[in-house]
């Protein structure tokens, strides 16, 4: 394996963080995340973020909430209004 270099790391960071990179890019970036503290810094805002995302997902709407904007999508789609006041 070889440095990356931090414009490959970042640049890939997404892929790396949701395992959509191939093991030898996803090694590499391991391997530099490792050794570069600017980098590393980088990738645990990204995963911080990656699990906040995933967290607010999993919550539901409050149903009030949730009934207005089923009525706002059927009002749109029936073409009889628009989606902003």
């Amino acid at each position: 394996m070889t440095d990356c270099g931090c414009e490959k790391a970042r640049a890939e960071l997404e892929e790396y963080l949701h395992n959509e990179l191939c093991r030898e890019d996803a090694a590499d970036i391991r391997e530099h995340v490792e050794n570069c503290a600017d980098c590393r810094a980088e990738l645990r805002v990204g995963v911080t973020i990656t699990e906040v995302v995933q967290r607010a997902c999993r919550e539901s709407a409050p149903e009030e909430l949730r009934a207005l904007v089923l009525t706002r999508i059927r009002t749109v789609q029936s073409g009889h209004g628009a989606l902003v006041d």
